[in-house]
């Protein structure tokens, strides 16, 4: 382990934090580039943690309560073939609580999953709780969903709560700025965060793990959908030395477009030997356009959220369940030829499921979704490995957008 950097340390300014990243530069997490896609920025690597390796892209399920919604964790391993899955450090931190999760030795024991787990700051829930929220120097003033009560969360405070919840991944206290902020609050916004960060920093190289696995701690980039302010925020990221990276504040009301612009400023200064990941995106064509843009990994609720709704996501389009179209097509939900874990139900079974609102409809669109995203991303590292991404990215794309 490295030795810790103390939080006083801070005062001595920036040279201090690049000695912080060059210590840490001996941290848990290896990454290894395996493969780069001529005519992109796209790459295939290898993530090593001590709860296992992780084969970059990758998509992570999300897991905001400890649990993927409506799927066993026997399915994330056996038919989801998930590598890593998220926990949400607001919703456990509320539910069951930190000291719930120390005795039971962290989320890995508490629910039953023995490979990578990361988990987000809390930064998203509470900017989606706008109305009860304030956002202090001292950090997040935040009322429950639960309750009501009043809680605050701090840098310091949630890498705590990471460390009890025990991630082998925890990520940085910030704001996720609106993506139609005007400049004048995205600026003040970027500010706050980086003052979090640099405490954030510091508290996590002055504490320990808690369960004898090493644990990793990435910065988020913010700056909204301004160039400058994400390329000032890139290089002090970077400056870090962090263990890896997280692209934060998109997908959040911005033209795609515009979000796809930002991804390339960021990558343009992320250093290229190090993961990084683009929080909470998205759609499949979402999930190829980042990744041919530098990025490794991904997370969002979509696969989960839109199953549950009746939406499945396959290799040549989406398809609406409930639609009649489907209630007398007695063909697999997939075909054999790329089948992932459904091939015993019909496109009609599935249908007359959903229209029966029984919860059988959810946990098989859930898991075939699931399946569908950690296909797909297997696919593009194979396509990068083997050298023709460039060209079969804008087919992918045009198909796994069709509505069938």
């Amino acid at each position: 382990m490295s030795m810790p950097i103390l939080a006083n340390e801070s005062k001595l300014g920036s040279r201090k934090w690049k000695m912080a990243g060059e210590i840490r530069n001996f941290a848990a997490m290896k990454f290894n580039l395996t493969a780069t896609a001529e005519g992109t920025a796209a790459r295939a690597g290898v993530i090593e943690t001590d709860h296992g390796q992780i084969q970059t892209p990758i998509f992570m399920p999300v897991g905001t309560c400890g649990a993927i919604k409506g799927v066993h964790m026997r399915e994330m391993r056996d038919d989801v073939k998930a590598q890593i899955i998220l926990g949400n450090t607001y919703h456990l931190y509320l539910r069951p609580g930190t000291e719930i999760l120390r005795q039971a030795g962290g989320l890995h024991k508490f629910g039953g999953w023995d490979r990578p787990i990361l988990t987000d700051s809390g930064g998203f829930q509470v900017f989606s709780l706008s109305d009860n929220r304030k956002l202090t120097e001292e950090g997040a003033w935040f009322r429950s969903h639960i309750d009501g009560s009043k809680h605050l969360f701090t840098p310091e405070k949630t890498v705590d709560i990471q460390r009890a919840i025990g991630s082998d991944i925890m990520m940085a206290l910030d704001e996720c700025t609106p993506g139609t902020a005007d400049k004048a609050y995205a600026r003040r916004s970027l500010d706050l965060t980086m003052r979090w960060l640099r405490r954030g920093w510091d508290h996590f190289n002055a504490t320990e793990p808690l369960y004898g696995h090493r644990q990793s701690f990435f910065p988020i980039v913010q700056g909204c959908t301004y160039p400058d302010l994400r390329r000032e925020a890139a290089k002090a990221v970077a400056d870090l030395g962090a263990d890896g990276n997280a692209i934060g504040g998109l997908a959040v009301g911005e033209p795609a477009e515009t979000m796809y612009e930002m991804i390339e400023v960021v990558n343009d200064i992320l250093p290229a030997d190090r993961p990084r990941y683009l929080m909470g995106v998205g759609t499949p064509a979402n999930i190829l356009e980042a990744i041919d843009r530098g990025v490794d990994m991904m997370d969002c609720v979509m696969p989960t959220r839109n199953g549950r709704n009746g939406m499945l996501f396959t290799p040549d389009g989406i398809m609406n369940m409930r639609n009649k179209k489907w209630a007398d097509d007695f063909s697999p939900i997939q075909p054999d030829s790329e089948c992932f874990v459904d091939r015993e139900y019909s496109k009609a079974y599935l249908r007359h499921l959903f229209i029966s609102q029984e919860l059988l409809a959810m946990q098989i669109a859930s898991i075939h979704n699931l399946a569908f995203y950690l296909w797909l991303v297997g696919e593009a590292r194979k396509h990068i490995i083997a050298g023709d991404f460039a060209q079969w990215k804008p087919q992918m794309v045009e198909r796994v957008m069709r509505r069938l």
